[in-house]
């Protein structure tokens, strides 16, 4: 456990404006990204949080897409290349990080969750991304960024890890939560992936939920009660997992502010509905 385990994942704008004014700012990584659309380096080109600098999720927090699916939509990236990545983007073993996105949070979690996982020991989330900033009177720059290269060295391992086996079992054992939207865990429709469904005993828990109406986090105790309805307590294993690994991220990051630790199946949907031994669900009913 680290000097700042205890602190909350996410920050608002006003905490962000506070920090970047003060001795010691974090690296800033905007993280914009959208499912199956193009990348948004034009917008963040357009305009940005000052100094932040632009990631791709698709090419630098991800791995190559294998051609039978194995791995899912969106896998790991190799560590000592997702390091360089990070190391150009200014991140530094012992410099705060903050990531932000569009709003939802997937992408900038996505972030948040790989430098947590490969050792980061202090990175956060800006609740409510750039919209929250612009509301709270942040200033945007279009300028380019060049970013002093960073030190931060991975090491796999740090945060909680589940391949199709691990989520299977803590479906059976403890609580594996489903982030997708509920239509698509039902198995009424699946637009992307080629089987529709869900992993036997996931429980349904849309990211949605997470936010309110203003795109931000629900408070803590608001979280921790969404998610203490949905079966998860101090006392089981809880997992997480989505379409490709990027919402779900947003929905271990969701469980994290509520106290709640989580593992994610980096794969998530993609991966496991490759194989076509694997079991699949469909219903409202988890079983």
């Amino acid at each position: 456990m680290t000097a700042n385990s205890a602190r909350s994942p996410i920050l608002s704008a006003s905490e962000l404006m506070a920090e970047l004014a003060g001795g010691r700012p974090p690296v800033l990584l905007d993280v914009r990204w959208q499912l199956g659309g193009p990348d948004l380096r034009s917008a963040y080109e357009a305009g940005h949080l000052p100094g932040a600098v632009y990631v791709d999720l698709d090419r630098e927090l991800a791995g190559p897409v294998r051609p039978d699916g194995r791995g899912g939509r969106h896998p790991l990236p190799d560590p000592e290349e997702f390091g360089a990545v990070m190391r150009r983007a200014g991140v530094c073993a012992d410099v705060p990080v903050v990531a932000y996105d569009g709003g939802l949070g997937w992408g900038a979690a996505r972030a948040w969750w790989l430098l947590r996982w490969t050792g980061h020991p202090d990175v956060r989330v800006l609740d409510g991304g750039l919209a929250a900033w612009t509301e709270a009177g942040g200033a945007v720059s279009a300028e380019a960024v060049s970013a002093a290269e960073g030190d931060f060295k991975p090491t796999p391992g740090a945060a909680g890890l589940l391949d199709a086996d691990a989520a299977a079992a803590l479906a059976r054992q403890g609580i594996l939560l489903d982030a997708r939207a509920g239509e698509r865990y039902r198995g009424e429709v699946e637009p992307i992936d080629p089987v529709a469904g869900h992993i036997p005993g996931a429980v349904s828990a849309p990211t949605t939920e997470n936010l309110g109406p203003d795109g931000r986090f629900l408070a803590p105790q608001a979280l921790r009660a969404r998610f203490t309805a949905l079966g998860v307590t101090d006392r089981a294993p809880v997992g997480v997992y989505c379409g490709s690994g990027v919402s779900g991220a947003q929905e271990v990051l969701a469980l994290e502010v509520a106290g709640f630790p989580s593992a994610l199946y980096a794969g998530s949907w993609s991966d496991w509905s490759s194989d076509p031994q694997r079991p699949v669900a469909t219903g409202a009913d988890p079983r």
